[in-house]
């Protein structure tokens, strides 16, 4: 019982040291964003003197917030539901197709999560704009091919879990295939569809890289590429740009905490399974 008891005392230590290592950037994050520039740069680890809260109106007037912030809601939320909707539907088609065309590609869509987007990135944004979709529409779909890969690998696990049976027994009731998914299966993939959503909204909600390259004016900027408004060629605003990243985490992290409970019963049924 002695040895059990320092494990479990060894490995709160652990969780504990883990934890305010995570949390140690956000203390510099939200310490740093209700401080003056000066005192910035004079010590960053050390509690402000006087609290300046005047940071945050000053950096949502600078990053035009509520236009950025829809940029960044319609972008998120349609390639996401984009990725669920093509991502579970095809994911259901190869896990019900029993042959090895089906295993093969369902094994292409795993090794894709191999390949970096760097290493795709120039010959990509050639290709979309040669056929003038370098816009929103066209970031949509490439976020699209991006998440699939690891969305259908979760979606495939999980719909492995599920019995063929419940399709046959629907299809003698004389439903249809479209039918059975969308009634029977799609609502018995719900912990997995949480887990896509919230792995591809923190991705998505926090591109710079891919954006930077897709989107060139100025009306269409998300709230990352918005963010760089507080860098210039000879000032660097920390305060503001520190206040301006306080307020773009609250969204994704509302989010999190929202449908955490989800997450990890759905990567396990897609993992394992």
């Amino acid at each position: 019982m002695n040895s059990k008891r320092k494990s479990i005392y060894l490995i709160g230590l652990i969780g504990i040291v883990t934890s305010l290592v995570w949390l140690y950037p956000f203390y510099l994050i939200i310490v740093n964003s209700i401080k003056t520039k000066a005192e910035i740069f004079t010590n960053t680890l050390k509690w402000p003197k006087a609290l300046t809260w005047d940071n945050y109106p000053t950096a949502f007037e600078s990053l035009d917030f509520v236009h950025s912030f829809f940029n960044s809601i319609l972008i998120t939320a349609l390639s996401i539901l984009l990725i669920v909707i093509c991502t579970s539907m095809g994911a259901y088609a190869l896990s019900r197709n029993k042959s090895k065309l089906s295993s093969s590609i369902y094994f292409i869509f795993a090794i894709v999560m191999l390949i970096p987007f760097q290493s795709i990135m120039i010959p990509l944004i050639m290709i979309f704009g040669k056929v003038e979709m370098l816009n929103r529409a066209g970031l949509m779909f490439m976020y699209l091919g991006f998440g699939s890969s690891i969305a259908v690998f979760l979606y495939y696990g999980a719909l492995r879990a599920i019995p063929i049976s419940l399709d046959e027994a629907a299809t003698i009731d004389g439903a249809n295939r479209f039918q059975i998914f969308r009634h029977i299966i799609f609502p018995m993939l719900k912990p997995t569809t949480v887990t896509v959503i919230i792995l591809n909204a923190i991705w998505i909600w926090n591109d710079y890289l891919l954006p930077s390259l897709v989107i060139n004016k100025e009306g269409m900027y998300t709230i990352p590429l918005k963010m760089f408004y507080f860098f210039g060629e000879y000032s660097k605003q920390w305060h503001l740009a520190l206040a301006g990243l306080v307020i773009a985490i609250v969204p994704i992290i509302l989010l999190y905490m929202f449908l955490q409970k989800h997450i990890i019963k759905g990567i396990s049924e897609g993992a394992t399974k």
